[in-house]
């Protein structure tokens, strides 16, 4: 194993807690038995055995280490249980050993489909001279890659604002897309989410370099907030004075602005405009993103069941230009849906242009009551559904949606009150459009 001897002195000599064990808490549990199968630790699959291990610690005045966290666990749940500098993650002991061959992206919106073009790109450019490995937030964990890495190796990473809380060390080159409300259930407030995406900023050093779009109004004032602790080579980018005139095979202005932080990024390592430009004519969108389902009866479908905030909503619309049906709700996070409603009732965006609104768990039927009440009544004149049931949905959507036109699954809101994640809501929807087309 590469740097192994780097990365067993972070470990060895340790009482430590894995809290969660899903995909990267198994991950984290094979690398300790392989790399100190002495070191004592205990195992932690949910809250109350994490209270319950924790609180046994304090108790016999033996507390932990190392708390190596999974990042669907949020840290409140650990505050005055615990002392909060013992609390890492896989992310945090990775990048203390292997920040240097690190690419990684934050961000609301975005992070996939930018890690995965820009780990796209340098393997159709420098693959044959180094090892391009993806890795993060793509469901791959850290642990998992380290087998394959060499002095060869550039690992391109997503990071989530959880993996990120908690780091000593940013990678070597960061991106941060943007910042919008998402995540308020794991944090105190929107500022402190917005702090753990900015520690990729915050924790590179002068030999580093971070990119960061002036397109998002938030992002720019949590920069200028903490400049002064910056050592870190900056990059700031926009859509509008960055981008090249460049064949996009991405719908969407937003994705256009993925492309350009893409390219100054692949820039940073020597690849040139034409390989660029040839390595991004084979790039296709991830699935759940703006994706195809199909026309069926007349009817395009797209299925953009990532947009879990509405300014993916909103952005999808505009991409999109011919969305007659727009699919909104899920999972109630107490997110603001003011602007939403705004864009709908613009007569200058292609939102208002929406004719049919299906409204589906709390979070759509709080946007239907909300959107109700505002004088500009953003509801008035169009069709609406509210329903649970994603079969009646897709039914209603296939009767009510005009021929010629756009069916738009964008939800605006988390899927973990009736899925498994947005992936599961996805499926369903596709599989579903395709189970009533067969039967016409």
């Amino acid at each position: 194993m590469f740097r192994q001897q780097q990365l067993t002195a972070l470990l060895a000599d340790r009482h430590i807690l894995i809290a969660g064990y899903g995909r990267e808490g198994k991950s984290t549990h094979a690398l300790l038995q392989k790399l100190v199968p002495d070191a004592p630790f205990d195992i932690a699959c949910n809250d109350d055995e994490i209270f319950n291990l924790l609180d046994k610690a304090t108790s016999s005045n033996k507390p932990y280490d190392l708390i190596i966290k999974s990042p669907g666990i949020s840290t409140m749940k650990f505050e005055g249980r615990c002392n909060l500098n013992t609390i890492t993650s896989q992310t945090d002991l990775f990048l203390q050993v292997y920040h240097d061959m690190t690419i990684a992206v934050t961000g609301t919106k975005g992070k996939s489909t930018t890690t995965t073009l820009i780990h796209h790109i340098l393997s159709h450019t420098l693959g044959s001279q180094r090892h391009i490995v993806l890795a993060g937030n793509m469901g791959i964990p850290l642990f998992d890659i380290l087998d394959q890495l060499d002095e060869l190796s550039l690992i391109v990473a997503e990071f989530s604002c959880h993996q990120l809380e908690n780091i000593h060390r940013a990678p070597h080159i960061g991106v941060i897309l943007n910042l919008y409300q998402e995540h308020l259930d794991h944090y105190h407030d929107y500022h402190d989410y917005q702090m753990a995406k900015m520690q990729m900023m915050l924790r590179q050093e002068s030999e580093d370099h971070c990119f960061y779009c002036t397109d998002s109004q938030d992002l720019v004032d949590r920069v200028a907030e903490v400049k002064t602790h910056v050592s870190t080579h900056l990059h700031p980018y926009s859509y509008s004075s960055h981008l090249q005139q460049l064949p996009s095979p991405l719908k969407g202005k937003h994705n256009l602005s993925n492309i350009a932080v893409a390219q100054q990024v692949t820039s940073l390592l020597g690849i040139t405009a034409d390989q660029f430009s040839n390595a991004l004519n084979t790039f296709h969108g991830l699935p759940h993103r703006l994706e195809l389902v199909g026309t069926f009866d007349g009817i395009t479908f797209y299925n953009d069941s990532i947009s879990t905030i509405p300014e993916a909503t909103l952005a999808a619309v505009e991409a999109l230009e011919r969305v007659d049906t727009l699919i909104l709700g899920g999972f109630d996070r107490g997110i603001d849906y003011t602007a939403l409603a705004n864009y709908l009732s613009d007569p200058e965006h292609y939102g208002k242009h929406v004719s049919n609104l299906v409204f589906v768990g709390q979070a759509g039927a709080r946007m239907l009551q909300e959107w109700t009440d505002r004088p500009d009544e953003p509801i008035q004149g169009r069709l609406t559904l509210v329903e649970n049931d994603y079969d009646a949905i897709v039914r209603w959507c296939y009767q009510h949606t005009q021929r010629g036109r756009i069916c738009l699954l964008s939800p605006a809101a988390a899927s973990y009150d009736a899925f498994r994640n947005f992936e599961h809501r996805g499926d369903t929807f596709k599989s579903l459009i395709l189970q009533y087309a067969n039967q016409q």
